[in-house]
């Protein structure tokens, strides 16, 4: 039954009007807290957003309109030191975090949160979809938010009751994330071209959005310049600084 459920996974951006209340929120953060964390730090912090105002202001910031004013709860997943720094003043003790360990802990234990969350939310039947649009104006989010030195937003959520399902995308082959005992990108030749020959079908016959393109196509397109390049100066405002 867990296996379904994390094989059926779609985003869902249309939701019906039903707002979820806040013992449904807090019982699914319960439920995230659950995931692993390294060396139990717990590095993250969740916004649960419900001042419409601030709604609207993370909309328009993360050009994520539809999902953010109509999703029955909306929540800002980020990476989280100021709670560390309060634990280590307890002990007359600072912490270090301006490094790349730490940044990656805090990223990595956000996002094993935030999927729990995804996960606890479609095990009782909504539908989520995240919003990497955050990251388009961290900074100007981190006020709406009230974000402190040491917390940065990395994506958002939305959760509520769909009004329809997308289809399943299908994902790689498992050949081609699998690797046994060594790393061998030498299948990539045969893997990459079938791969492209299942998203074109998939591209060219879905319900909505069709498009005549394949999976190399996108990636070559999408990550051709880099994006978001103010998120290093961003970071380190917040202190990040890779030292």
């Amino acid at each position: 039954m867990v296996l379904d459920l994390l094989n059926s996974h779609s985003s869902v951006r249309d939701y019906e009007d039903v707002t979820l209340s806040r013992e449904t929120v807090e019982r699914l953060v319960s439920a995230g807290q659950h995931a692993a964390s390294s060396h139990f730090v717990q590095a993250y912090s969740v916004i649960h957003v419900t001042d419409p105002v601030k709604r609207e202001a993370l909309a328009e910031l993360s050009k994520n309109p539809k999902q953010f004013l109509t999703a029955g709860a909306a929540l800002v997943f980020c990476m989280d030191y100021r709670r560390l720094e309060a634990a280590a003043a307890l002990q007359d003790a600072k912490i270090a975090y301006s490094n790349a360990e730490a940044l990656v802990v805090g990223v990595t234990d956000a996002a094993l949160f935030a999927q729990n969350v995804a996960v606890a939310a479609e095990s009782e039947g909504y539908g989520i979809c995240y919003i990497g649009g955050v990251r388009n104006a961290p900074e100007e989010i981190s006020e709406v938010l009230g974000l402190p030195k040491g917390v940065a937003p990395l994506y958002g959520m939305t959760i509520g009751v769909p009004k329809f399902r997308n289809e399943v995308k299908p994902r790689l082959p498992v050949s081609a994330v699998l690797h046994e005992n060594e790393y061998n990108s030498e299948k990539y030749e045969e893997l990459l071209p079938e791969y492209d020959r299942t998203m074109n079908d998939y591209y060219l016959n879905r319900g909505s959005n069709r498009k005549d393109a394949t999976w190399s196509e996108d990636m070559a397109a999408f990550l051709k310049e880099p994006r978001r390049m103010h998120l290093k100066e961003f970071l380190a405002k917040q202190g990040f600084r890779f030292e």
